[in-house]
């Protein structure tokens, strides 16, 4: 297995990993109304510079020719500027009312948003190694620690991000959901 940052070509083998690991966040970031739309939306942003799920932020790792996995990762401290083109098109798309997207990164850490894992390769250590290398990454550019959320009754993930260091450090409620933080010093 292999793994590098993703080319704007990728979009179709991530997008729908990108949209099993986001699950509905996908429809309220988006403003899509349908999984075909945020789909579309998101393939849109992923291959435009300057946000937060563009390719440039985002670790593949292959097996034979294949995505088997994806995690978008970027530094805390440009969360806000990585949220704006989604705040300018739900303006365009929906007005002009004030639009706010939870700020999941902090600064001064490492932020590892989505992560997930193609079903034909799950159970083969994708996500440890997608994991360690963002992880790798992240002590590279200087960092000390590296953060995420995880939905608050997904005992099985928070059980495997525990097992890597991982911490909790509060919660968040981002689209009608709870989500527990966690964070790893590097």
């Amino acid at each position: 297995m292999s793994t590098r940052i993703a080319t704007a070509d990728d979009a179709p083998q991530v997008i729908p990993l990108l949209l099993d690991a986001i699950g509905t966040i996908a429809y309220w970031l988006t403003g899509a109304s349908d999984e075909a739309d945020a789909a579309e939306r998101l393939a849109d942003f992923f291959k435009r510079p300057g946000n937060r799920i563009s390719y440039g932020h985002v670790l593949v790792a292959e097996r034979d020719g294949q995505v088997a996995g994806m995690l978008v990762a970027y530094p805390g401290d440009d969360a806000g500027r990585l949220d704006e083109p989604y705040l300018a098109r739900m303006r365009r798309d929906f007005g002009d009312a004030e639009r706010v997207i939870v700020r999941e990164a902090r600064d001064g850490e490492y932020y590892l948003d989505a992560l997930a894992v193609a079903e034909a390769f799950r159970g083969q250590g994708v996500a440890k190694t997608l994991m360690e290398v963002a992880e790798r990454r992240a002590a590279e550019l200087g960092f000390g620690r590296t953060a995420l959320i995880v939905e608050a009754d997904n005992e099985r993930a928070y059980g495997i991000y525990a097992r890597g260091g991982y911490v909790e450090d509060g919660m968040l409620r981002i689209g009608g959901s709870d989500y527990r933080r966690m964070v790893k010093r590097l």
